[in-house]
């Protein structure tokens, strides 16, 4: 997989994931976790230690390492396109639902218990989010999720630039290194970003799930080596239906879709920049 950064890495606050067993005992700082969710999450009150890189010799096919099923949560991304597809600001009942979601990416791993199956792979979900510098609500929103058993990556949002692209790419490179990726879910509409990397992973032999709007997905829609899936089509994924018209699933009579913006907004904007 291309890695820009090969020197950088990011890793889940809880460190690799690890099964855990009714009698296991959770590490120091990490709360009890109710059945259904991914992960347990430590406290992050006190630094967790970097994890020692063990290099995996040639004749390591992967078997020896435990099988995982990785779900990353492109969280700018998600939050742009939703506003984009809908043509509005996104409300509570047009937000996706993280308890849902989690429910139906475990099922996707043999469900809660795995199905009794030794190999049932072990399960970890990260959302990774910038931060601006006033956060208002979105502490609250971090603690959800948490709650929901997802792991939080944040990154300060101080520039325009300021992204998480690379920290993503990092995470999956560092599970790809501790694990065997049985399967890996990206909910990101971002093809420059993940085109090519995930397409690396899937001739590798991982399955490789794309979740995004169909609308602005294309590179996965168009690949031969990934699956995509509607977000709309997570089961429980969101309150209401949206307000949207999916080309993929229009109606027999056809539909009417609206503009997102003024037509005399977009002539004026279009004019003044002509005339600049």
């Amino acid at each position: 997989m291309n890695l820009r950064r090969p020197g950088r890495r990011a890793t889940a606050p809880a460190g690799p994931p690890r099964a855990a067993g009714p009698g296991a005992l959770l590490p120091a700082g990490t709360r009890a976790f109710a059945p259904g969710q991914t992960v347990p999450v430590l406290d992050t009150s006190e630094a967790a230690p970097e994890p020692t890189e063990q290099p995996v010799g040639p004749a390591d096919d992967g078997r020896s390492r435990p099988a995982l099923d990785l779900l990353i949560w492109d969280a700018p991304n998600i939050d742009m396109t939703l506003s984009t597809v809908i043509g509005a600001r996104p409300t509570a009942a047009s937000r996706p639902r993280f308890d849902a979601i989690a429910a139906w990416f475990v099922e996707g791993a043999g469900g809660v218990g795995g199905d009794g199956a030794a190999d049932a792979p072990d399960v970890e979900a990260c959302v990774f989010a910038n931060i601006p510098p006033q956060p208002g609500s979105l502490q609250r929103w971090v603690e959800a999720l948490r709650g929901f058993g997802y792991s939080v990556f944040a990154r300060p949002k101080s520039q325009p630039d300021d992204d998480i692209d690379q920290d993503m790419l990092d995470h999956i490179a560092v599970r790809g290194r501790s694990h065997r990726l049985r399967r890996l879910v990206v909910f990101s509409g971002d093809g420059r970003n993940f085109a090519e990397p995930l397409e690396d992973l899937a001739r590798q032999g991982t399955e490789v799930v794309v979740v995004a709007f169909s609308e602005v997905a294309g590179y996965a829609i168009g690949s031969d080596l990934l699956e995509f899936i509607d977000i709309e089509d997570v089961p429980g994924a969101f309150v209401e239906p949206l307000d949207r018209v999916r080309l993929d699933a229009l109606p027999p009579d056809g539909a009417w879709l609206r503009p997102t913006r003024s037509l005399r907004d977009f002539v004026a904007a279009f004019t003044a920049r002509r005339g600049g």
